[in-house]
């Protein structure tokens, strides 16, 4: 091998060498603070299994996600109300923000659906943004609702 060879086969191995030792020790960092990791990531399934619920018109898989509070009581009647009304109801949800105050945890929430009575009649179109209150560290449970959600559709359309 000529010495220009030999020198290109050494710079192209320490390139593969060197990016693949880069790709390595960047994909492979754990979180900075596992526990409160771990908790962030319950939160945001708290609040996927919330919109899967209410999509899907399981009561009873809402009513495990609630702190039993006066407050959320009326609030779940209200969600109840929304599946005697509407056979299929149709929601995009998304974090916008989320803040944590020691026990205490809001998520701010943007979405967008759509509630159908019957397959004749013409649906109902709504977005808008608000805030859900939780709780908990370990299991995560929703203790109160705040703004403009999508929750009652079937009462605010009463009231109109």
């Amino acid at each position: 091998m000529t010495e220009p060879t030999m020198i290109r086969a050494w710079s192209l191995l320490l390139l593969i060498l060197s990016s693949t030792g880069f790709l390595i020790s960047c994909s492979s960092d754990p979180p900075r603070y596992p526990e409160s990791h771990a908790r962030f990531e319950r939160i945001v399934e708290a609040v996927n299994v919330l919109r899967q619920a209410y999509v899907a018109q399981d009561l009873e898989k809402i009513k495990d996600l609630l702190l039993p509070l006066e407050t959320l009581q009326r609030w779940e009647r209200s969600v109840q109300r929304d599946f005697e009304t509407y056979s299929s109801i149709e929601l995009d949800l998304s974090i916008d923000r989320m803040v944590i105050n020691g026990d205490l945890i809001s998520v701010l929430v943007s979405w967008q659906g759509e509630w159908k009575e019957s397959p004749e009649k013409q649906s109902i179109k709504e977005r808008g943004h608000g805030t859900l209150h939780w709780s908990g560290t370990h299991v995560i449970l929703l203790s109160g609702v705040e703004g403009n959600l999508p929750f009652g559709m079937a009462d605010r359309q009463a009231m109109s």
